[in-house]
C-alpha cells in the first residue's frame, strides 16, 4: 500500500474534544488517467476532494482490533479531479479514541491519543508518469465546525465558525497495523419520514418515526446565522408518554446545530443514535417536523432470508428481527446501538449468528469479525467476551468465547466455505487448550467465571443473590453450562478437523472424557429448563427422551412458559421439536402474554428487546440501567421458524444438497419461508384448506423432502403435496 510511504500527521496539543480538519491544496497538471485515495485515521473520517464527499462509507475506518488491525480504505477520485484542488480530511474521535480503550495506551483522562490522519493520494497521468501526494508536514490542519463529536455523546457543530488552518505536525506512530479494508462498508440504507409529531403531558415536542432503528437525522432549514437546533433521542415513551432516555445510561445521545445564514441541510457525519423518538428541545423559529427524516445506517448486506404467516403479530415479529440484525450489524455485531455500551459481545454474537446467516448474505461481515477475533485472543488461548476487546471487561467464559467455535462452524453449514474453518482452526485448537489451564477439574470446565443463564427466568422465588450482577444470570449451575460448551467446542474441532484432513483422534478421547464427566457430574441433576436443553443440544446424555420428557412436563407445569436466558433460549425450541413437541414449541412462539415473543410485538415494539418485559404490562419499565429495546439475541427463534416451521435445513454444508420437512400448526393458517442460498432459491410454504395441508417447495438442488413421516427424494424443481 502507498500509504505505508506516508507519516501520520496530527494538530499539536489539541484536546480530546477538537475534531479537525486536514488540508492539502494542489494543483491537476497535465491530464489524468486515474487518482486513488488511500486514507485512515485513528477515529472516524470524512474525506472531501473540491467539496465532494469521497466514497459512501459512514464511519470510516470501521472498527478492528486496533492494536493489530487498522483497515485503510481506497477511493477512486478520477472524476473529482479539478485544475486546482483542495482535499479535506476531517477526523473525529470515532471507537478509537473512547473511555476504557486499551489502544490508546492510558486509560489517564488526562492523557489521551491525538487525533491523528494518514493518507497517500496517487495520480496517475495520461502520458505515464505520477504523482504521489502523502501526509506529511506540508499539510495544514484547523479545527473543524464539529466542536464535539463521539460515538456516545453524539454530535455538536457550529456553521458560523471559520476555519485557522495553521502547519499539520508529523507525530510517530506505528504503520504495521494497517490492513486492506476487509469488512462490508456501513452505508446509508433507508430514510424514514416521521409518523407523527406532538407535544408529551410534560409539553416536550417529540417526533415518531414508528420504527426503532439505527442512524442519525437529517434535516434541512432556513435559519438566521447563530439560531440553534437541538434534538435528543429516544426508544420509547414512559406510561404518561413522555420522553424517556435513562435506559441510555451515560450515553448523551445528542445533536446541536448552530445555523448558518439561510438555507441548510445537514446531518451528523461521526456518529450514530439508536432511536424511535426524536425530541425538538431548540429550534429555529418556523421549524416543523417535516423537515427532518431519519436514515438508517447498517453494514452493506444482501437480504437472503424472508418469513411471512397469516398472524400480523407473527410478521411484526419477523420484521422486529430483520431490523434488530439491521441495527446491531453496524460494522461489528453489537449488543445495541443505543446506551454507553454498543459492544461486539461474543455470547450475542453466537447466539444469532445462525438466523443472521439465514436472512443476509453476512461472510464479508463475519469474516472481518472473526479476523478480529483471532487478533484479540491472547496467547495462553483465551478469547475476550467482547471484540474489539476492551480492558474493563472479564476474560470470557462459556457460550461467550466459544464464539471463536460456533460461528465459524455454523459460516460453513450456511455457505459451504472451507475457509471459514481453516482460518479459525488454529484460533480454536487455542481456546480449547486454554480451558483445562483454568478448571478446576480435569475433564470439565469449572470455577470460572462466566455470565450463566443470562437473563434467564428460572430463579426460585426465595432465591436471594449475593449482588446485583448475579440477579441477572439465571439459576441454572455454572459449571454445567461452561462444560456442555467446553463439550460442544471439542465437538466442533473434531468435525472442522476431520473436514480439514487434520488428526484429531486425541480430541475424539477428550471429547469423550468431557461427556463421560458431564453425566457422571451433572447427568441426575439437570434441574432447570436450560440444564435440560443444553444436555439435549451438545448431545450430553444417555438418556435423551427422558430429558426432554422432563423439559416438556416442566414447561407445562410453569403455565408453558419459557424460563430460559440467552444461552438456553436458541436452542430450547430445536430441542422440543426434535424429541416430538413441536407442538409445544408453536406454543411458546405464539405466546402473546409475558413472558413469550409475541408480549413485546403486543406492547408496540418494532425491533426485539433485550429483555422479556422490558415494558411490563402495567406499562413501568424493567430497569433503567440495562434495558435495551434493540437487542437481536431472542431473534436467534427466526432460525427455528426457517429450519423447522418451514423446515429448511441443509442436508449438506452450504445447501447443496437440502431437507424440507415443514411442521405447520394449526393456530397458523400459512407460512412462508424463503431462503436464497449459495446455490439458489428454497421456499416451503404451506397452508390449511378446507381439504387440508397444501404444501408448495422450491429447491434448486436435490432434496429430501418429508411431508406427514414421508420421505421423497427428489431433483430441482417445483413441489406440491397435499396431506
Amino acid at each position: 500500500m502507498l500509504i505505508q510511504q506516508a507519516s501520520w500527521i496530527t494538530r499539536e496539543q489539541a484536546a480530546s474534544t477538537v475534531v479537525p480538519v486536514f488540508r492539502r491544496q494542489f494543483t491537476g497538471g497535465k491530464k489524468i488517467r486515474g487518482a486513488f485515495l488511500e486514507v485512515t485515521c485513528d477515529g472516524v473520517y470524512e474525506a472531501r476532494l473540491n467539496g465532494e464527499r469521497v466514497g459512501n462509507f459512514i464511519l470510516a475506518p470501521g472498527w478492528t482490533e486496533y492494536r493489530k488491525r487498522l483497515q485503510v480504505q481506497r477511493y477512486e477520485v478520477t472524476e473529482l479531479l479539478a485544475d486546482r484542488n483542495t482535499l479535506e480530511i476531517t477526523v473525529a474521535n470515532g471507537w478509537f479514541r473512547r473511555t476504557n480503550a486499551p489502544w490508546t495506551g492510558t486509560q489517564n483522562p488526562d492523557e489521551f491519543l491525538p487525533p491523528m490522519l494518514i493518507a497517500a493520494l496517487q495520480i496517475i497521468r495520461e502520458d505515464g508518469t505520477e504523482d504521489v501526494i502523502l501526509t506529511d508536514e506540508s499539510w495544514e490542519v484547523s479545527e473543524s465546525n464539529v466542536t464535539l463529536s463521539g460515538i456516545f455523546i453524539g454530535e455538536d457543530v457550529d456553521m458560523t465558525r471559520e476555519p485557522a488552518f495553521e502547519a499539520a505536525a508529523v507525530c510517530d506512530f506505528p504503520k504495521s497495523m494497517l490492513i486492506p479494508q476487509e469488512g462490508p462498508e456501513v452505508h446509508e440504507q433507508e430514510t424514514v419520514y416521521p409518523r407523527a409529531s406532538f407535544r408529551t403531558p410534560k409539553g416536550e415536542w417529540v417526533i415518531d418515526f414508528g420504527q426503532n432503528l439505527t442512524g442519525y437525522m437529517a434535516f434541512d432549514l432556513d435559519a438566521h446565522a447563530g439560531e440553534k437546533l437541538s434534538i435528543s433521542t429516544a426508544e420509547v415513551l414512559d406510561k404518561e408518554g413522555n420522553f424517556y432516555t435513562a435506559n441510555y445510561r451515560s450515553a448523551r445521545s445528542q445533536m446541536h446545530y448552530i445555523c448558518r445564514e439561510g438555507h441548510q441541510s445537514y446531518r451528523p457525519r461521526f456518529t450514530f443514535f439508536g432511536f424511535r423518538f426524536l425530541r425538538i428541545d431548540e429550534a429555529p423559529e418556523g421549524f416543523t417536523a417535516d423537515r427532518i427524516r431519519a436514515v438508517v445506517l447498517h453494514s452493506e448486506m444482501r437480504r437472503t432470508g424472508w418469513l411471512e404467516s397469516s398472524d400480523p403479530m407473527l410478521n411484526q415479529l419477523f420484521s422486529n428481527i430483520i431490523w434488530s440484525q439491521k441495527g446491531n450489524y453496524l460494522d461489528i455485531p453489537t449488543d445495541c446501538p443505543q446506551r454507553d455500551e454498543r459492544y461486539g459481545w461474543t455470547g450475542d454474537g453466537q447466539i444469532f449468528c445462525r438466523a443472521a446467516s439465514y436472512q443476509y448474505d453476512v461472510r464479508q461481515f463475519f469474516r472481518k469479525w472473526l479476523a478480529d477475533v483471532r487478533a484479540a485472543q491472547h496467547e495462553n488461548g483465551w478469547v475476550p467476551e467482547v471484540v474489539p476487546s476492551l480492558t474493563a471487561y472479564k476474560p470470557g467464559g462459556g457460550a461467550w468465547s466459544d464464539a471463536v467455535t460456533i460461528i465459524p462452524w455454523q459460516m460453513y453449514q450456511t455457505y459451504g466455505e472451507l475457509s471459514f474453518l481453516s482460518e479459525m482452526y488454529d484460533a480454536m485448537e487455542k481456546w480449547i487448550a486454554y480451558i483445562p489451564t483454568v478448571s478446576g477439574d480435569p475433564d470439565l470446565w469449572t470455577g470460572c467465571w462466566t455470565y450463566g443463564d443470562w437473563l434467564a427466568l428460572d430463579a426460585p422465588e426465595d432465591y436471594v443473590p449475593a449482588t446485583i450482577e448475579l440477579s441477572k444470570r439465571g439459576y441454572s449451575n455454572d459449571d454445567l453450562i461452561c462444560s456442555a460448551f467446553y463439550a460442544n467446542s471439542v465437538d466442533i474441532v473434531i468435525r472442522a478437523g476431520e473436514i480439514l484432513g487434520r488428526d484429531v483422534r486425541g480430541y475424539r478421547t477428550l471429547h469423550e472424557r468431557i461427556r463421560r464427566a458431564f453425566i457422571a457430574r451433572f447427568g441426575d441433576r439437570l434441574n432447570t429448563q436450560t440444564e435440560k436443553v443444553l444436555a439435549l443440544h451438545f448431545n450430553l446424555t444417555d438418556r435423551p427422551q427422558e430429558v426432554a420428557d422432563a423439559l416438556a412436563n416442566q414447561i407445562r407445569a410453569c403455565g408453558t412458559q419459557l424460563q430460559t436466558g440467552l444461552v438456553g433460549t436458541p436452542y430450547l425450541l430445536h430441542e422440543l421439536s426434535r424429541y416430538g413437541y413441536t407442538e409445544i414449541a408453536w406454543s411458546l412462539l405464539l405466546r402473546r402474554e409475558y413472558p413469550g415473543w409475541l408480549y413485546s410485538v403486543s406492547r408496540g415494539a418494532t425491533t426485539v428487546w433485550e429483555h422479556w418485559d422490558g415494558i411490563k404490562p402495567d406499562g413501568s419499565f424493567w430497569s433503567d440501567d440495562m434495558n435495551s429495546y434493540n437487542h437481536y439475541a431472542y431473534g436467534s427463534v427466526a432460525d427455528w421458524v426457517f429450519g423447522v416451521a418451514g423446515g429448511i435445513r441443509p442436508a449438506e454444508p452450504g445447501f447443496s444438497r437440502v431437507r424440507i420437512e415443514p411442521n405447520p400448526d394449526q393456530r397458523l393458517n400459512s407460512l412462508c419461508a424463503v431462503l436464497d442460498t449459495v446455490h439458489g432459491r428454497v421456499r416451503s410454504f404451506w397452508k390449511y384448506t378446507d381439504s387440508g395441508i397444501r404444501y408448495e417447495i422450491d429447491t434448486p438442488v436435490e432434496a429430501e423432502i418429508v411431508i406427514g413421516g414421508q420421505a421423497k427424494q427428489v431433483g430441482a424443481g417445483k413441489y406440491i403435496f397435499g396431506e
